[in-house]
């Protein structure tokens, strides 16, 4: 009687496999079916601009899902061979190409030493995006009065924001600080650079009041409202004066998560949000836009804005993590019970991070404090770790 069960149970694996098989092959021949329109000659690229984008939004995922739902055995085989002959063949191949890309690399990090050319090409180039995503076909140059405007606002705003934090307001410059005698040709080319802010200011502000009411060359300037808030968005999220601001919102929302390391987060937080965006656009205009188009726009937008990330404030962030993670972070009973106030700022303190000493410190002014000393702030033991 056993063996006839155990016979049984063979014969139903055996068939539960052939017919997972036989599934696999029809999903894989149906999304071949299916990416087919993708082809140079496919019908895809001749439909009306929403359509490709809203065939890829409902195709792909269907297609990555079933093919990684149903994988065909000897395709599995296959990629499983040639995962570990690349393997073998990585290391030789990996010591070419890193002389190869070397001259590349360091073209590269000049071109993102240049922040404002750099940025600037970003920007302009996701523009082109939105233009070719949001845009008709007739308005296809919204993007320049766009990068136009947004750059006269973002003066304005940095002018604005420069007059609100000055403190100094004297006209004139001293040969030191507590002295009283006057630099004559120091203060004289402070008075012409403040007034050329000034007359500057007055007259972009009168030139676009005067183009926005006379509407002059803004026939074809009808940006939709989607349009303007996501070009603003990453406008915005890019632009070093509003950037500036980030750090002072998240520590306005004080966030227990981020630990009171906004300083530290704003910048990975707005790169992510603005290659998420190039990537979004970019893949909706894969079925559309012309590949030396989409490759351009993917080196600039996604591939070196990744590097940029993940060189600096990826890697200061995760540097500044690795520091604290060393130390756990302090429960509400232990925050309630050693006084919820922290010593080195003195404010209350909602999460906290306890050293081996078991002091409780905010998670940045543990920080700070560890940057002059690796002792503890209050008892000066040295912190060590086995």
């Amino acid at each position: 009687m056993g063996m006839i069960t155990r016979v049984r149970g063979r014969v139903r694996a055996n068939s539960l496999a052939v017919n997972k098989e036989k599934t696999a092959q029809s999903v894989c021949l149906l999304s071949a079916v299916l990416l087919l329109p993708y082809c140079p000659r496919g019908p895809l690229p001749l439909l009306p601009p929403p359509a490709p984008a809203l065939y890829s939004v409902l195709v792909l995922p269907v297609v990555l899902s079933a093919n990684y739902r149903y994988p065909v055995s000897s395709l599995k085989t296959l990629v499983t061979t040639t995962g570990a002959v690349a393997k073998k063949a990585w290391r030789p191949l990996r010591n070419v190409l890193r002389r190869l890309y070397g001259p590349i690399d360091r073209a590269e990090n000049l071109f993102l030493k240049m922040k404002n050319i750099s940025l600037m090409v970003n920007q302009l180039v996701f523009l082109v995006l939105a233009d070719k995503v949001l845009v008709p076909p007739q308005q296809r140059m919204t993007c320049l009065y766009s990068l136009m405007f947004y750059n006269v606002i973002a003066y304005c705003v940095g002018y604005i924001k420069e007059l609100v934090e000055k403190e100094d307001w004297t006209p004139y410059v001293t040969l030191t600080e507590r002295s009283r005698i006057k630099h004559l040709a120091m203060s004289a080319t402070k008075i012409v650079l403040e007034w050329t802010k000034a007359v500057t200011f007055a007259v972009t502000v009168t030139f676009m009041l005067l183009v926005f009411g006379l509407e002059q060359g803004l026939q074809n300037y009808k940006p939709s409202t989607m349009y303007t808030i996501i070009t603003w968005g990453y406008y915005s999220a890019t632009e070093k004066v509003f950037v500036d601001m980030f750090p002072g919102i998240l520590n306005f929302l004080q966030l227990e998560a981020l630990e009171n390391l906004e300083a530290l987060y704003a910048p990975v937080i707005l790169r992510l949000l603005t290659i998420s965006m190039s990537t979004l656009f970019t893949v909706i205009l894969l079925p559309t836009a012309t590949w030396r188009f989409l490759l351009v726009a993917i080196y600039l937008n996604i591939f070196l804005r990744t590097k940029e990330l993940v060189k600096n404030s990826g890697a200061v962030l995760w540097a500044e993590r690795q520091i604290l993670n060393r130390y756990r972070k302090a429960t509400p009973e232990e925050i309630e019970k050693f006084d919820d106030v922290c010593p080195v700022c003195l404010f209350t303190m909602i999460k906290a991070r306890i050293t081996p000493c078991h002091h409780l410190f905010h998670a940045d002014c543990l920080r700070q404090c560890l940057k002059t000393s690796d002792k503890c702030p209050m008892c000066k033991r040295e912190l060590k770790f086995d």
